[in-house]
């Protein structure tokens, strides 16, 4: 019994001192919110080849709604995606000509024409409509989609993956979930698409180990940082201009948890979260690779909430980008 009973002693110091050394190092690794700007992304060409300097989101907006594109060698998948978002924006701006609205394609540093075939749709719609924002270096989907939401002018501001896994159609949803939302003190909301709804089916389609893995994400998600939220993953979501400002400034995480970070600063600032459930089709090519990707993000759910229990990362207050 004492043989038992040292071993279990054994056991919990070497926890102990395991927890104590991941703290330590999740401490001391932790990366500072990067909101520097290479001189080349400060611009936009516009569709005759000039210069044209991109706003930041202090400024005042002057278009209803934003849509930023964080796009990663999506040469093949984007133009599906842009026809389909562009004939939804321009069929509702000529029902409702006071609708106006701005597309901002961030190629993430990407090794193919991903910026080349943005800037057609800039020069089909104008720059006024369709912007490109080239990465000098890839940042990680978190800092792209930042970035972009970063050089927005829309009251509303919507994240939209490239490759269409949703409808864009579906924005109506998400519009309706934000406007439900109420109160939304300083005018601060944020309504996401959800594919929680379709969790069933998927888990039939898929391998018993990819299963395990997602309920172990969700339940990483649950413990340490964001609840009464089913599905922080879904790439459509939608942010009033206030709440975007208010938790993209303290964004640390590039990677593919800055989605879970984004809406742990949200509810840590008590602003109002609408889940809504839109359509979703899975589209080959993703980048995400299951096993890696999903190690990666479970390592950076302990850290988002390691770092921010001891000091490393703070709530910030919204300062403008360099």
């Amino acid at each position: 019994m004492d043989f038992l009973c040292e071993i279990v002693q054994a056991l919990v110091a070497l926890a102990a001192l395991a927890f104590i050394v991941v703290l330590v190092v999740a401490h001391v690794t932790a990366g500072m919110v990067n909101l520097i700007r290479h001189e080349k992304e400060k611009y936009f060409l516009t569709a005759s080849g000039e210069k044209g300097l991109f706003p930041s989101l202090h400024d005042p907006h002057s278009r209803e709604l934003s849509v930023v594109i964080p796009a990663y060698n999506e040469e093949l998948r984007m133009p599906v995606m842009l026809d389909e978002a562009m004939d939804y924006l321009e069929n509702r701006q000529k029902q409702n000509p006071s609708f106006t609205y701005e597309v901002i394609v961030v190629d993430d540093g990407s090794k193919d024409k991903t910026t080349e075939v943005a800037s057609r749709y800039t020069r089909k719609y104008g720059a006024d409509k369709v912007r490109v924002l080239t990465l000098v270096k890839n940042r990680g989907k978190g800092g792209a989609v930042r970035m972009g939401t970063l050089s927005s002018r829309g009251k509303v501001i919507l994240m939209a993956d490239a490759d269409g896994a949703t409808k864009f159609s579906d924005l109506d949803k998400v519009e309706a979930g934000l406007k439900d939302l109420n109160p939304k003190p300083e005018n601060m909301g944020i309504s996401c698409g959800s594919r929680a709804h379709l969790e069933q089916e998927s888990v039939a389609q898929r391998a018993v180990f990819r299963t395990f893995l997602m309920y172990g994400f969700h339940f990483l998600v649950w413990f340490l940082c964001v609840r009464g939220i089913k599905d922080t993953q879904c790439g459509f979501k939608l942010f009033t201009r206030e709440a975007a400002l208010k938790t993209f400034s303290s964004l640390h995480v590039e990677r593919w948890a800055f989605d879970v970070e984004l809406l742990y600063i949200a509810q840590c600032f008590k602003i109002p979260i609408a889940e809504v459930a839109v359509n979703w089709t899975e589209i080959e090519g993703s980048k995400l690779v299951p096993f890696w990707s999903w190690l990666q993000m479970g390592r950076d759910l302990i850290f988002i909430r390691l770092r921010y229990i001891t000091g490393a990362w703070k709530l910030e207050s919204p300062h403008k980008t360099d």
